[in-house]
């Protein structure tokens, strides 16, 4: 097997906000790489880390210890002018609220160029013109929706522009941040099909930031679970959903909802209670339990998480 190319290389990352007693760890020494043309999630519930690390990537939060890498060079903290545009253009974000995100005062045509404008990256207002249209008919809108503002759009139509706006730096890294947690259900799947149809044709990598299990495992291709700013658990996404190992990710997994109501009547919730675990004095590490399959536990748990992989 070809070795992969890492897009993305996080390296024992911290991100702490405020100092003194108020200080608070949000991201506490976290470890993965994120390959080229993969589709990367990152799980896990409100609070847990999973935005504040999508953002630090995108040079929006700072990072307070440890490394950011894009294609094998350090894209955190103080770097030059030149390497700070290109990860503006190379790494894109797509927010999680499409009515937040979009300036309500500007017109579709200038939100979508905004990232054109700033780089300069078109000849003439024509070119400009025409890239907007060609972004807006890439994500299934009308050209002449440019003319518009965003309150006269549905949500799924506003996170499509908010995608556009993404596409057209033409970036080769994108963050989805819950992408559609803010749609209905039935526009969900257009928007998560869309995604996936851009990955194929423009060769994308995605990290695809979740609180729902359901929804990842059928675009992605690895997934890592976090709690309380650190990962527990990580996994190619058929692997984690068939043996997962870690507490929490059962107590996750528990709470995806079953299609057929007869299962679903009978199946048990698990409630993950972080107190089961010691480390008072054994201390918990990040170990490779199976190829690929990581997790985070004390020797004692790594032992038994071993045992179980075995079975299974």
């Amino acid at each position: 097997m070809p070795e992969r190319e890492k897009l993305i290389e996080i390296k024992d990352l911290q991100i702490t906000f405020g100092s003194g007693r108020k200080k608070f760890v949000a991201v506490d020494h976290v470890n993965f790489d994120i390959y080229r043309g993969e589709t990367f999630s990152l799980v896990g519930e409100s609070g847990s880390g999973k935005t504040t690390i999508g953002r630090a990537i995108t040079r929006i939060n700072p990072v307070s210890g440890g490394e950011i890498l894009f294609k094998g060079k350090k894209i955190s903290g103080r770097i030059s002018k030149e390497l700070d545009r290109e990860v503006i253009r190379k790494c894109q974000m797509i927010f999680q609220d499409p009515m937040a995100s979009l300036n309500e005062r500007a017109k579709v045509d200038y939100i979508v160029s905004e990232g054109l404008i700033n780089f300069h990256l078109y000849r003439d207002e024509e070119e400009r013109k025409e890239k907007v249209q060609a972004a807006l008919r890439e994500v299934g809108l009308l050209p002449e929706f440019a003319s518009r503002f965003p309150h006269e759009f549905s949500g799924g139509q506003r996170q499509r522009i908010g995608i556009a706006r993404a596409l057209i730096m033409e970036p080769e890294f994108v963050v989805a941040d819950e992408p559609i947690s803010a749609l209905d259900v039935s526009i969900r799947a257009q928007v998560l099909n869309l995604l996936n149809r851009l990955k194929a044709t423009r060769g994308l990598t995605y990290l695809f930031i979740a609180h729902d299990l359901s929804v990842v495992r059928f675009i992605s291709d690895r997934i890592a679970v976090i709690y309380k700013g650190r990962i527990v658990e990580l996994a190619e996404a058929e692997e984690l959903f068939t043996h997962p190992l870690h507490p929490y990710t059962k107590a996750l997994l528990s709470a995806v909802p079953i299609p057929d109501p007869e299962l679903e009547k009978k199946k048990k919730l698990l409630v993950y209670d972080p107190s089961m675990h010691d480390y008072s004095v054994d201390k918990p590490v990040w170990r490779e339990i199976l190829p690929g399959h990581f997790v985070y536990g004390n020797e004692r748990e790594l032992e038994g998480y071993r045992k179980e992989a075995e079975r299974t």
